[in-house]
């Protein structure tokens, strides 16, 4: 595939700014400042980088157009691709990053296949070689192109000036359109030197890439019929209701057919987390209620969501007795892992504006017996934990934060026990709030995605849910917090273990812990100060409401150590390899003898 001008009709190609103020069309420039000017016409203001000599090119045009482009100097280039997510996943825009070639384009592999896994939009733009060096061995080069192949949406290796305008402009609509994910754009240094006249493409078409929007017809009434006449229906939603900004549509839909909502990891926060009709998060370490309700359903509803097998846990005993309907965006999601009856390829938002208009004023059906059933699971088997007094519970810490902070703040975390927890306490109030590592589970991802959502305009302060572990994957960053005087509040969940893969050792290894004991571990209060942050911490329960209070009422960038304890469990858990009905509770709060489904 080749960068394409053609001027055909094409959807969205502003960055939802609506019309692009046109740029010095016919005046002749140095690659660099095409690639600038390319980015300006797509509306970006703000991007997340490394230098390096390959890309010099650039950064020195990004020096002369400095007050019509932000740029951000990170510590690493994963940080720099996190960021990029971040800033994505807050803005529902397009996030960019720019790095040079060899290490700093391998270092955005990681990145990139999170941003993939989670369908974050972002353009990853990487220095290369001279293209007379390339496949030369040269300093700094690799083959990025083949590298990111697997772990991108789509790449491109620029081998003319004359074509960087129109690429950028594809990689742009290519990364916001359909399932959004990363693209990359290799550019050799000499391209970048090289002069042409400016022309911007005024939109994109690509034959072969034809992203479906509106659902079936058909399908769609045949779907609004099996739900009305299913009296145990639900609904599992996932990041793609967040990605389309259904958040009403589903709200709606939920209210009109009266049906109970459990949303994903990625899905939380785009229904109100404390709706009578919300069963709370489902999965491998989701609710009661919600894992349940999948087991006894006669109609699952899936919008946005994928049947991944952190939801369906063996996936020969998932959901047998139950219908399907799957509305998703990416055709091959669909059919993938799971066999549906009503497939419906299209966006969140417009389906469910399909599902919305077919069902009309028609009163919603009652279940009464489905709402009895899931009543009670609610009422019986909440989330819970045995509180001590010597010792802060992890629990209680988020349990803590989620009244201070009501759910109103973005939140990012990073991957493990402190995620599940944050997951199942903080009360994300939209799903832009709640950014995280979901397919991938990349740690490091928490502290830079938090620095991209606090540069997204918020003027609220962003907090980073992290691990002892996680947080030194990327700790670098925290000068990039600090020099951009950035108001993130960094919650560290301080076990003194590397706490999921612990429990796992736990549960599963006879509690036989190889290298998960993180026996030395720094003063994370005193490298705080040494970055010039704010260093808190909280030792006991006594003191640890006042150290969150204390964190979020001083400005900028706060570091918060929360000791918590050691040898805590996330409950309720689905055992690797269970059917997803066969959900393992806390001991400490429910007996052996918990009934299970079936």
């Amino acid at each position: 595939m080749t960068a394409n001008p053609s001027k055909t009709t094409s959807p969205d190609t502003t960055n939802g700014k609506g019309a692009i103020a046109p740029g010095p069309e016919g005046e002749v420039m140095r690659g660099a400042r095409v690639l600038v000017e390319s980015l300006l016409q797509e509306g970006v203001e703000l991007m997340f980088g490394y230098p390096g000599g390959a890309i010099l090119h650039v950064y020195d045009e990004l020096h002369l157009q400095s007050e019509r482009i932000n740029h951000v100097l990170v510590r690493h280039e994963q940080g720099a691709v996190h960021a990029a997510e971040g800033y994505a996943q807050a803005t529902g825009k397009v996030g960019v990053c720019l790095v040079t070639s060899g290490p700093g384009a391998t270092n955005v592999v990681t990145g990139l296949a999170n941003a993939l896994s989670d369908s974050t939009p972002i353009v990853v733009i990487t220095g290369q070689v001279l293209t007379t060096a390339i496949g030369n061995d040269a300093f700094q080069e690799a083959d990025v192109v083949g590298i990111t192949r697997p772990c991108t949406k789509y790449n491109y290796l620029v081998k003319r000036v004359e074509d960087i305008a129109p690429t950028i402009k594809e990689a742009f609509y290519l990364a916001r359109t359909g399932r959004p994910g990363p693209v990359l754009v290799d550019l050799p240094k000499d391209i970048t030197a090289a002069e042409c006249a400016f022309h911007y493409p005024e939109s994109v078409s690509i034959p072969s890439y034809k992203p479906t929007v509106r659902g079936h017809t058909r399908q769609v009434k045949k779907a609004v019929e099996l739900m009305r006449s299913t009296e145990k229906t639900i609904l599992y939603v996932g990041g793609g209701v967040v990605a389309s900004g259904a958040n009403a549509e589903l709200k709606e839909l939920a209210d009109k057919l009266n049906l109970p909502v459990t949303p994903t990891l990625m899905g939380l926060g785009c229904y109100p987390p404390g709706h009578q009709q919300c069963l709370g998060m489902l999965g491998m370490h989701g609710t009661y209620a919600a894992n349940m309700s999948m087991a006894e359903a006669d109609l699952i509803v899936a919008i946005g969501s994928r049947f991944d097998d952190r939801v369906t846990g063996a996936i020969e005993n998932f959901a047998v007795n139950a219908k399907k309907i799957h509305v998703d965006i990416d055709p091959t999601s669909v059919n993938k892992s799971v066999a549906v009856d009503i497939p419906i390829v299209g966006d969140a938002k417009t389906v469910m504006q399909q599902m919305l208009d077919a069902i009309g004023d028609d009163p919603a059906p009652e279940r009464k017996e489905w709402w009895n059933t899931l009543t009670t699971w609610k009422r019986d088997f909440p989330l819970a934990y045995k509180d001590r007094s010597d010792t802060i519970m992890p629990q209680r810490l988020f349990e803590e934060l989620a009244d201070l902070t009501k759910g109103e703040y973005i939140c990012t975390t990073d991957v493990g026990q402190h995620q599940m927890w944050a997951a199942q306490y903080y009360p994300a109030d939209d799903g832009r709030k709640w950014i995280t590592s979901g397919g991938l589970g990349t740690m490091g991802f928490g502290l830079p995605a938090a620095m991209g959502a606090a540069l997204s305009g918020t003027k609220d302060p962003v907090i980073c849910v992290t691990g002892d572990g996680s947080f030194q994957m990327c700790i670098q960053e925290l000068a990039t917090c600090v020099h951009e005087d950035l108001n993130v509040k960094i919650i560290i969940m301080n076990n003194n273990f590397l706490g999921m893969v612990r429990q796992w050792q736990e549960l599963f290894y006879s509690r036989r812990y190889s290298s998960v004991g993180m026996k030395y571990f720094p003063d994370f209060a005193k490298i705080a100060e040494a970055y010039g942050a704010t260093g808190l911490r909280a030792e006991t329960p006594e003191e640890l409401r006042g150290v969150l209070e204390k964190g979020f009422d001083t400005p900028g960038t706060v570091i918060m150590d929360i000791i918590v304890t050691k040898e805590a469990n996330v409950y309720p858990m689905i055992p690797a390899g269970a059917a997803h009905y066969e959900l393992a509770m806390d001991p400490e709060v429910y007996p052996p003898t918990t009934p299970e489904s079936k």
